[in-house]
């Protein structure tokens, strides 16, 4: 069965049921709670060694790897990314805060963000180890911060636009010359001057051109002209590049087969290591952002069907969740699939929608996929909801966040509870009329 293969490494069937890593399905949702979102440790462990092994066979230099905290950041998550020594990409003092909490070192925790508030910039100051300046305004309030009694500022990169962006949906393309990222050539040069006359500590160069992009093609260029600034900059000696990243997963079992690691690191290395010896550039030490590649399909998200109604030759299957734990498919029109927890080998029978309980026509899930009859009550299973989805949730008509089990070697661990309609009125001061 394609489907079978968007979920988890350790996901079997026994005894006629879905199992992840030797977790009963059924079991942990009557335990836990519908919706439920689980995270299998060891399909994570497998993508980070993917990346590792290709940038070990194609790099001769340093190369670290960065993890994506927007796409989905826990203190377990965090304290996870320490066992792999990865590098953890932070926006804002929220996120730094989450990693600090998850034992990141200060020196793995990377601050990225466009638009950094004074707070966000005291927070990366104190606690973390590099911060990538987004652009010159930017760059002027972080001197004003500077220095905070006992801290300093470790290391800087500068975020370049190279005007190139990879083919994705256009609400996630980030390099392009109208987008809202980054400086301009000119306007890193003057961050440049800027930075070697305030002796700040500026050793690295930073782009981005998208996310959920399958050619790597278009980051040879981009690569190539970054270099080429570096050069002229004069970075040199043990200095750092990231030429951002977001890999693509399949989310539906007509995108398969996985995009594969070996050919997007390989174009990354082999661009740096050629363009290098041309231009006669010390090579950097080299980061690569996998994002969603390396936590998507570790993610399950469990709904249970509540009610089914076949209207206008239509059949809806209405599950627990929807948008406002997983806005994506109303965001970018994400194609996602799923089986049924029980019996999920049953012959597909018709074409369902997925729909969740909220006040919208956008709160759609799953579009046309074909299933088996489904009853009343079941549970169902949407794979490749790892990333994207927990960190983007939000509380629409009182919905409360889901609970985050996390499974390891037949264990299953609780790492976030269930919002309570309590903690929605923890922030609320009572007004006196």
């Amino acid at each position: 069965m394609k489907r079978l293969s968007l979920f988890p490494d350790t996901t079997e069937i026994k005894n006629n049921f879905l199992t992840i890593a030797g977790q009963d399905l059924t079991s942990l949702a009557e335990k836990y709670g519908t919706p439920l979102y689980l995270y299998d440790r060891a399909t994570m462990d497998h993508a980070v060694a993917a990346y590792q092994a290709a940038l070990a066979t194609s790099y001769p230099e340093p190369a670290s790897i960065t993890y994506a905290g927007k796409a989905y950041l826990s203190t377990a998550l965090a304290h996870w990314t320490c066992f792999h020594d990865l590098w953890v990409d932070c926006t804002g003092e929220g996120e730094i805060a989450i990693a600090q909490a998850g034992g990141v070192p200060c020196e793995n925790i990377l601050v990225h963000g466009v638009n950094k508030s004074d707070a966000d910039l005291r927070s990366a100051i104190q606690y973390a180890g590099t911060i990538v300046i987004d652009n010159l305004s930017e760059l002027h309030r972080l001197v004003n911060q500077f220095p905070i009694p006992g801290s300093q500022i470790q290391s800087l990169w500068l975020r370049l636009q190279p005007g190139l962006a990879v083919t994705t949906h256009a609400y996630t393309q980030t390099g392009q010359h109208n987008a809202k990222f980054g400086m301009d050539a000119e306007e890193l040069v003057e961050a440049v001057l800027f930075c070697r006359g305030k002796s700040l500590p500026l050793n690295g160069l930073h782009f981005h051109q998208g996310s959920q992009f399958r050619d790597p093609a278009p980051l040879k260029p981009a690569i190539e002209l970054a270099l080429d600034i570096a050069k002229q900059i004069g970075l040199s000696g043990n200095w750092h590049f990231s030429p951002g990243g977001g890999w693509a997963v399949a989310y539906h079992e007509d995108e398969l087969p996985q995009p594969g690691v070996n050919e997007y690191v390989n174009l990354i290395a082999g661009s740096i290591v050629e363009t290098c010896q041309y231009l006669d550039l010390d090579p950097p030490h080299l980061h690569i952002e996998p994002g969603r590649s390396i936590v998507a399909r570790a993610g399950v998200a469990i709904y249970r069907v509540n009610t089914i109604k076949r209207q206008g030759g239509r059949t809806w299957l209405l599950i627990d969740g929807g948008m406002a734990d997983n806005p994506r498919h109303a965001l970018y029109g994400v194609r996602y699939s799923c089986l049924p927890v029980a019996d999920p080998w049953r012959e597909s029978s018709e074409l369902v929608y997925l729909g969740g309980p909220y006040c919208e026509s956008g709160d759609v899930l799953i579009k046309d996929l074909p299933m088996p009859e489904i009853k009343e009550g079941e549970l169902i299973a949407v794979p490749m909801s790892g990333a994207y989805q927990l960190s983007m949730s939000s509380n629409y008509n009182g919905a409360r966040r889901p609970a985050v089990v996390w499974l390891e070697e037949g264990k299953a661990q609780l790492i976030q509870r269930r919002e309570t309609p309590g903690d929605l009125l923890l922030r609320d001061i009572q007004l006196e009329l």
